[in-house]
């Protein structure tokens, strides 16, 4: 718990606090403090913004009050996660009058979208980043020191920041994020992200493989390749003139070796093709494991989400990932109570969740974020007590489609790589599944530890969770 003024803050609850992995914290003359709110791009971000001050001598703390520099990277997708920052930098405005050379930053997409309010009006911050102007930092920290507002927002359509190494801040030291990718060309009419992101560009393969490499070199045992819509990843090598889509560019990152685990995030069902999926197939160190957001069963609803395909297009993907990927995991994005949606709609949802059989589902209600094209074009006529009513519903089925889907594999054997232990006991190990799928099994007396691949029998489970013991180990 921190303390701050007259009230107690769990902050634990508050988002993603970083610990740093991996640094020397008594060689830096100045530190700083992060904290990472909503998406993976976000946290991935977060390493990329701590090797960047790492290099201007400026180290990452998990202790606040040692901070002299509080970061906050922060997501506009929804309501909540703004309103959850706007709390948390009040809070940290008040530990700055009691430390008063403190310096708080907002970096990311509320910074591009409110940075006049955050900065003239409710003056929460002392300097604005956004996503791409990380690189400029160390001369905004400086103008900050001097009492100016410094602001850059300005977007990009070339940087990656492929040439920098990410500081890994997760101490996990297990699974590691890559982006690859930055910027969204998709107008989803209810999202910021083109807006506050920019336009898609994509990073040089062969950097990702580097970084890989590393990764893997340092002990990590699991990637994950992030970008707004991976499936439109595509680079031209314009020495050899090769094409590299994202089918190839995750095969090269299978290739790394056979003991890396490859995961990617999040696809298009529009953009994802047979030629991922038989990649998919081919390694078996690319985990059967999809997150495919259909966001409304309704194609009345998506076409005012402008999400370019229709309910029928979205199931034949289904089909098709469990034709080529019989075991695959499926997850998904879903908005409830979107512009305009009528029972009928949400109905055409739940039979889609159904059909679907997803593992696990990200679920929400609509609420209109400014500036994006649904905040233009339409009403958002459904009342706050319906939307919530239908998202219950939506989260009612889709506990029962997790218990079934976990109930599916009692009994069943599988490949679990160790990330640590359970949160329950230092007695077991919690380790997921190709699938990704979170399984809980005692350590007894084998000479297993963190990093480790076990083979794990189920026997029992929840909706959320897996429990098994280890098998020819």
């Amino acid at each position: 718990m921190l303390e701050l003024g007259s009230k107690e803050i769990d902050e634990s609850k508050q988002g993603e606090a970083f610990s740093p992995f991996l640094q020397d914290t008594n060689t830096y003359k100045k530190y700083f403090y992060i904290e990472s709110y909503g998406c993976a791009m976000n946290f991935s971000d977060s390493e990329i913004v701590a090797s960047i001050l790492n290099n201007e001598g400026i180290g990452a703390t998990a202790d606040l009050h040692q901070a002299d520099l509080i970061l906050v990277n922060t997501c506009s997708v929804r309501e909540k996660p703004e309103q959850t920052v706007r709390k948390r930098l009040t809070e940290f405005r008040k530990l700055k009058k009691r430390k008063p050379g403190l310096l708080i930053g907002i970096l990311g997409c509320m910074a591009e979208r409110l940075k006049a309010k955050l900065l003239e009006e409710e003056k929460l911050v002392d300097l604005i980043v956004g996503p791409d102007a990380y690189r400029t930092l160390p001369v905004l920290i400086a103008e900050a020191e001097t009492g100016q507002k410094a602001v850059n927002v300005l977007l990009s359509l070339e940087e990656t920041y492929a040439d920098i190494s990410p500081i890994r801040l997760d101490s996990n030291g297990v699974s590691g994020f890559i982006s690859i990718m930055r910027g969204c060309n998709n107008m989803c009419s209810f999202c910021v992200v083109p807006f506050t992101r920019g336009r898609e560009r994509s990073r040089d393969p062969f950097s990702v493989v580097a970084e890989a490499q590393d990764l893997f070199d340092r002990g990590f045992k699991e990637v994950t390749l992030l970008g707004q819509n991976v499936d439109s990843y595509y680079w031209k090598d314009e020495v050899t003139v090769e094409e590299i889509t994202f089918a190839r560019l995750m095969e090269m990152v299978a290739l790394v070796s056979p003991k890396l685990r490859v995961r990617f995030s999040t696809s298009h069902p529009k953009d994802i093709t047979d030629d991922v999926l038989f990649t998919i197939a081919k390694y078996d160190n690319i985990c059967n494991y999809i997150h495919l957001p259909v966001q409304s069963g309704s194609t009345t609803v998506l076409q005012r989400m402008n999400r370019t395909y229709t309910r029928e297009w979205y199931l034949g993907k289904i089909d098709r990932i469990k034709e080529i990927i019989p075991d695959c995991g499926l997850s998904s994005d879903i908005i409830s109570g979107f512009c305009g949606e009528t029972e009928e709609d949400h109905q055409e949802t739940i039979t889609v969740m159904k059909y679907s059989k997803y593992d696990l589902s990200y679920m929400y209600f609509y609420s209109e974020r400014p500036g994006t094209l649904a905040a233009k074009r339409y009403k958002d006529d459904i009342p706050l007590d319906v939307k919530k009513r239908r998202l219950q519903e939506i989260v009612d089925v889709q506990y029962r489609l997790s218990r079934e889907s976990n109930e599916r594999d009692l009994g069943k054997i599988f490949e679990v790589l160790i990330e640590g232990n359970s949160k329950k006991s230092e007695d077991e190990w919690m380790g997921r599944t190709s699938q990704n799928k979170v399984i809980i099994f005692p350590k007894g007396n084998l000479s297993l530890s963190k990093g480790d691949y076990a083979t794990v029998k189920v026997l029992s489970c929840n909706k959320a969770t897996m429990i098994g013991e280890v098998i020819n180990n």
